[in-house]
Order: structure tokens, then sequence, then C-alpha cells
């Protein structure tokens, strides 16, 4: 039994390759549009029942008496807890079968949300939420390991920029769905009716998922699109040791540490507007929940675009340089940032407009640091790379989140932003240094 869950649990061996070019053409177009929408609405689901926290935090100073201090300090612990395990976990689904691997974390984040909305103070808040933290870090190095299997360097920006829009359709959907709920049925339904959700959605991923084309017979996507300049071995993308991965792939590797850096700053931006702005418009600019649950909600819609047209533009116009559009992204992000900062109350539509572009302009790097750290250390150890960059992201967070909360008890609302826009900064140089930087195979 025991070795039947294991073998299931492992990546899965190539198989004997299918003959007949239709057949393959025919199999490869079904199976990359099951993996792009299977993994889409996936990834989608991670954020229903973790992004509700932060519709939940004015509730929890209400009820529980907590600081923003003590909201942050959880949101910090998280962050820790989510960057260290999207980094093990990047290791673990190299070697991973994406089907179950990804499905187990959602379907243990669903009932997690079960026992968070049982609670009762802010300690057992606390403990649930950091249990939740590993459980959501299970959910995008599979994804990373999918989308370099099943897409070529050529083309990964663009597709890339099409599964993030599962980070802004998760995250916009459930702004809105607590939106309504919290005022209705109280904080606890905001967690119980995702968490139900994602249960559901992780049994449809068993499903809908495989692992690689060559587990399935087909060749190597680099071969199907007659973009390898040599033949590709078919054992060449095989499982490597964790040693092996690390030390040949990632740890002498230049452009993987700058992106690394530079995504502690972009993180910092990102999660500090997404997880502070409902508190901020209400306390600040005096919206209401529900209109803030929407105007948060565009900040996130919008990335769906921007995170397209930067993986476009990516491919597109800077044939595979991911650098030139991440530093563009930062330097406008910095301005909006500003303007939105400096907004005086009472424009809920000038600050919808500044929250949508801030989403358009950070999503894009967001998205292509994870494309840009798989050009780098090559599908081999893509999910690795990309979790890396991953921990360094939620590093950030981490400083976002106690950070946030001791300068906008401290300074006030003017301390908090003043930091956002020092990050935005940082990570605009940081790009610089990746400018001429893209995949070994399209060199």
């Amino acid at each position: 039994m025991f070795k039947k869950i294991f073998n299931a649990l492992a990546a899965q061996p190539h198989i004997e390759p299918i003959k007949g070019e239709d057949e393959i053409k025919k199999l490869y177009r079904h199976w990359r549009i099951r993996m792009m929408y299977s993994t889409m609405i996936g990834y989608a689901a991670f954020y229903l029942v973790r992004k509700n926290f932060s519709m939940a935090m004015p509730s929890f100073l209400q009820e529980f008496g907590a600081s923003k201090t003590d909201l942050g300090l959880v949101l910090s612990l998280f962050s820790v807890i989510y960057g260290v395990g999207k980094f093990f976990n990047g290791i673990l689904a190299d070697r991973a079968n994406p089907r179950y691997f990804m499905a187990i974390g959602l379907i243990l984040s669903g009932v997690t949300n079960l026992f968070f909305g049982l609670s009762t103070g802010m300690i057992t808040i606390g403990v649930f939420w950091l249990f939740n933290a590993w459980f959501q870090a299970m959910g995008s190095p599979p994804c990373a390991r999918i989308l370099t299997h099943w897409y070529s360097p050529k083309e990964l920006g663009t597709k890339y920029g099409i599964w993030n829009a599962s980070h802004q359709v998760g995250g916009a959907g459930i702004m809105i769905l607590a939106g309504y709920l919290i005022p209705n049925y109280g904080w606890r339904s905001a967690f119980y009716i995702p968490a139900i959700l994602a249960i559901l959605i992780g049994f449809y991923l068993i499903n809908r998922l495989r692992d690689t084309p060559q587990s399935m017979g087909l060749p190597p996507i680099e071969e199907y699109r007659k973009e390898a300049k040599k033949h590709l071995d078919r054992d060449e993308d095989t499982a490597h040791s964790a040693r092996e991965i690390f030390l040949k792939h990632i740890l002498p590797n230049k452009t993987l540490w700058y992106l690394c850096f530079a995504n502690f700053f972009v993180y910092i931006v990102r999660i500090g507007v997404l997880d502070w702005t409902p508190t901020y418009l209400i306390e600040a600019k005096g919206s209401k929940l529900s209109l803030a649950g929407f105007q948060v909600a565009g900040f996130e819609i919008a990335g769906i675009f921007g995170a397209i047209a930067a993986g476009w533009a990516s491919d597109k116009i800077f044939k595979g340089r991911r650098g030139p559009v991440n530093l563009s992204c930062m330097a406008l992000l910095t301005i909006f940032l500003f303007w939105f900062w400096k907004l005086p109350a009472g424009h809920p539509w000038l600050e919808a407009t500044a929250l949508i572009m801030v989403g358009f302009l950070v999503y894009g790097p967001q998205m292509l640091v994870a494309v840009a750290a798989a050009d780098a250390a090559s599908k081999k150890a893509a999910a690795t790379a990309i979790g890396l960059t991953g921990t360094f992201g939620y590093l950030g967070s981490t400083v976002c989140g106690v950070g946030t909360g001791l300068l906008v008890d401290r300074f006030g609302w003017n301390g908090g932003f003043i930091f956002y826009v020092a990050c935005s900064i940082a990570a605009t140089l940081l790009f610089l240094l990746t400018w001429k930087a893209k995949a070994k195979t399209v060199e």
C-alpha cells in the first residue's frame, strides 16, 4: 500500500514514445490546454483560503482587541513559514508528481481553514494560520514544474502571464466574496465557505492533472515545437538529486540571486498593498468594507492584464529578456504608488484608478521573476529556482507584515507608504542587473 502511494507521489517515469506526428500534435494540444486551465483553477483556489485573512483583519481588531502590530506579526510569521516552505516544497516538486502534490496541499489548506473558523482568540488564530502557511507553499512549485515542461522558453513568458491570472482571479474573488459574507454572516463564514470550495477543487485537480509530457509518451516540448538547437535526450530532464540541483543550477547562478533580492522588495510592495489596503481605505479614506473590497478587487483584476502584457512584451519585444520589462514596470509603479498615497480622502474613483495601475504594474514583475528564474536555472531545477525566489519574496512579506504594523502604529500611514516607495525603488535598481539575462535555449 505504502509503495503504491509513494509511486503515485513520485515523478512519473518516461514511457515508450507515441508514434505518429498527427497523434502527438492532437495529444499535445489537448493536454496543454487542460494543464493550463486546471492549474489556474487550482491556484486560484489556494487564494480563496489565504487572502480571506486580510478581509477579516478589521473584525479581529474589533472582536479580539488585537493591535495592528499583532496582526502584522501573524502575517510575518505566515510569510516566514510560507517562504521557507516554497523552497523546500520546490525541491520536492522537482521530483514529485504535481497531480497529487498540488491537490494534497489545497485539500489540507481547506481543512485548516475549517479549524481557523472555529478559533476563539488570537493565539489559536495564529497557530492555525501558520499551519496553513506550509500547505499554501505546496501550490506554486508544482505549477512551475507543469508549466516549464508543457511550454517552451520562447512562449513561457506569455503562458506564465496567462496562468498568473489565477492569482488575481482568486484574490479578487475572495475580496468580493468575503466583502459580502462578513457583514452579513460574520467573519467565520469567510473561512468555512472557501474551505469547502478548496477541498472540492483539490479532488478536481487529482482528476485533471498529469506529470511531464514524457511520462505520457510525448516528446519534450522543445522537440515538439522544433525550438531545440540539438536533439534532446529523453532522459535529459529527469529528476535530479537535491544536491545536484542546488550545487549545479542554483548556488553559482548570479542572475538567480539578483532576482531573489529584487523579489524581496517586489513582495513588500505587492503584499503590503494587498494585505493592508482594506484597513488603510477604511481608516484613512473613510471607505466602507464592501467598497474597499471592490477597490482591492480592481487592483487584483488589473494584475491579470499586467502580467499577460509583461509576459508578451518579454517574449515578443525583448525576445526572451525579462529584465527590461521588470525594470520599466517597477519604475512606473513607484510613481503610481506615490499618487495613491497622496490622494486626499473622498475620491473613491481616483483611489480605485491608482490601485488599478499599481496592480497592473506590480503583477508583471511578480510573475516574470518566476519566469526569469526558470530561464536561469533550466527546467531541471525550475521548481527549486522559483521556490527560492519565492522564499525571498516571502521574506519580504515577513518584513512587510510586522514592519508595516510597527510603522503605522508609530508613525501613521505615512510611515508605511514611505517604506513601500523606498522598496519599489530598490527593486527597480536590482532589476537593472538582470537587463541582458535570458534562457540558454534562446541565446
